[in-house]
């Protein structure tokens, strides 16, 4: 049996989407409580979510592990009012607290992408994927974006199909492999 090989045609050029992010539960009531509750809602300014996140890790005892989820999720807000640097500042103190939580590198690697800087963005997205980030899909989706920006289409293809087996009909993953040939070569 020969091995078959596959060319892989990007329909419509390199493509750059928005990455997918996650914020993590905080335990608890209080500021972080809060400030988990700020990046769940579409509605909250991110500035003042922000503000909450930053009280929190000031004036609240935190167990370490809502301690890094606060600094995930500050970073988040961060993140979504374009203080891409800042952010990575957190999710690096996040990293450092409890190094485990996939969700900080998934965000990091998120930040990275929306700076352009996708070189930067594999390894934090591929640590993601090895811990089993709790939103794996996002962590394939944006370590294809990050790959086909490097130059490895068929890295990122593969990481396409991987995302969407993860969540079907997801019409972001859809629209990217859409934009895929696949052919015999």
């Amino acid at each position: 049996m020969g091995i078959r090989k596959f060319t892989i045609a990007i329909a419509a050029g390199l493509m750059f989407t928005g990455a997918a992010t996650a914020q993590v539960f905080v335990i608890g009531s209080g500021l972080g409580g809060e400030c988990y509750h700020s990046t769940q809602s579409r509605y909250s300014s991110f500035a003042e979510a922000e503000r909450i996140c930053t009280r929190a890790l000031r004036e609240e005892v935190m167990r370490s592990g809502n301690r890094a989820a606060t600094y995930v999720n500050r970073g988040v807000m961060r993140m979504r009012n374009g203080r891409y640097d800042s952010a990575i500042s957190d999710y690096a103190r996040a990293i450092s607290i409890k190094p485990e939580m996939g969700a900080a590198y998934l965000n990091q690697g998120a930040a990275h992408i929306h700076k352009r800087d996708f070189s930067d963005a594999l390894a934090p997205l591929s640590k993601a994927i090895e811990l089993n980030s709790i939103d794996l899909f996002a962590a394939y989706y944006n370590r294809a974006i990050a790959k086909e920006n490097t130059g490895d289409v068929a890295g990122a293809y593969a990481d396409f199909i991987k995302a969407s087996e993860l969540k079907p009909e997801w019409d972001l993953v859809e629209m990217q492999l859409s934009r895929f040939e696949v052919t015999e070569g």
